[in-house]
């Protein structure tokens, strides 16, 4: 007798036609996992180039040692870093997105499994592990961009530091449930 989880197999023509080009239309997600792909060895060139740019700004921070430009130029040594590392997390979120739109739809990565060094991050079991894991990635993305902010945060009042340090707490708190046993 048949495992009642088991479905009979079909002997309409029509339906297993249907059935079968249903099935195939998966493939369609290699479109997102390649355009993802693509996108993200864009970025880490951007963003590589950027660092290229942050040691230009790192020569010209030595020339105005001592001076009033020492300032400006440091601020902008720190700003352009932030937005390097904003530009390798965006990359990661990338490969992330397009491995786990894989491993969902298409098949399982099998040397990510065998692998000594395999991240974990990249075996992705299900729809919801796939958007926890960028869930984590997109957080770490705001949190750098919130450190930006608070780069070029001109504190004018009391509230204005009172606010930023609320954002800073709501940003640890963020952390602490994303780190808890339910965030993982």
């Amino acid at each position: 007798m048949a495992d009642s989880n088991e479905r009979a197999p079909s002997t309409h023509p029509v339906e297993y036609a249907l059935e079968h080009t249903l099935w195939r239309s998966r493939f369609m997600v290699l479109l997102a996992v390649f355009g993802s792909l693509g996108a993200a060895i864009v970025m880490f060139v951007v963003s590589s180039l950027d660092v290229v740019e942050l040691f230009t700004q790192v020569g010209h921070y030595f020339s105005v040692l001592g001076t009033t430009d020492q300032e400006l130029a440091r601020h902008h040594i720190v700003s352009s870093a932030v937005e390097i590392i904003d530009g390798y997390l965006l990359a990661t979120i990338l490969v992330i997105f397009g491995l786990g739109m894989y491993e969902l739809f298409i098949s399982k990565l099998d040397p990510a499994i065998g692998a000594e060094n395999s991240s974990k991050v990249l075996i992705i079991k299900s729809l919801d592990d796939l958007k926890t894991r960028l869930g984590k990635v997109i957080l770490m993305i705001l949190i750098v961009q919130f450190f930006k902010y608070g780069i070029n945060l001109t504190v004018e009042t009391p509230m204005d530091l009172l606010a930023f340090g609320g954002g800073i707490a709501l940003i640890g708190l963020a952390l602490y449930l994303t780190n808890s046993k339910g965030g993982d």
